[in-house]
């Protein structure tokens, strides 16, 4: 199902996406605080594109500008227990507000579809991400620190959450699962 806002159509991606998927994939600045290493092929990017499906139940929408259809980000959702959230955009046309657009589109039609709650984590050196998390009507849960895989480094997240259901609930499997976690005083407004 295609969602729209005033700028943008979210869609699901194509077999005919694979250059404009290489183009988000290979940007070095996109990419940084992403898991994995950047395509340096279209062969690589058409197969991280159909590794990246959404095979587990959950969603994953190109971000396309209206008027060429041409995807210049994503925006997921996995169906895992964590119901992970997620987001990434080519850096040429970060600061309008595009993920956060995009992203508000998608938070809707979950809370629509029944989700209880999402969860999203962001690299404590990226902090405009978690304050895109914030207008999406996240809240700070905890910090944690993982060594991040496949890039083999050291990265302390910040996980965020939001309710749907009105229950009040913390996904706690990273707390769990890294010996290093801990909270930290965090600015709520967006």
């Amino acid at each position: 199902m295609n969602l729209e806002t005033e700028r943008l159509v979210l869609r699901p991606f194509d077999e005919g996406d694979v250059e404009a998927y290489h183009r988000i994939m290979s940007d070095l600045e996109t990419n940084r605080f992403l898991p994995w290493y950047p395509t340096k092929s279209l062969d690589e990017a058409r197969t991280m594109m159909h590794e990246r499906a959404p095979g587990d139940g959950g969603l994953r929408y190109a971000i396309c500008l209206k008027d060429d259809l041409v995807p210049i980000g994503y925006v997921h959702v996995s169906g895992s227990d964590n119901h992970d959230f997620g987001y990434g955009l080519r850096h040429e046309f970060w600061h309008r507000g595009i993920v956060t657009e995009a992203s508000l589109a998608v938070v809707d039609q979950l809370r629509k579809d029944g989700l209880a709650y999402i969860t999203a984590t962001h690299d404590v050196n990226n902090p405009r991400s978690g304050a895109v998390m914030r207008k999406l009507g996240m809240h700070y849960c905890y910090s944690y620190e993982e060594q991040w895989q496949p890039k083999n480094i050291p990265v302390v997240f910040r996980l965020y959450q939001r309710n749907f259901d009105g229950v009040d609930r913390v996904w706690r499997k990273y707390w769990e699962q890294y010996e290093n976690h801990f909270i930290e005083k965090i600015e709520e407004r967006p």
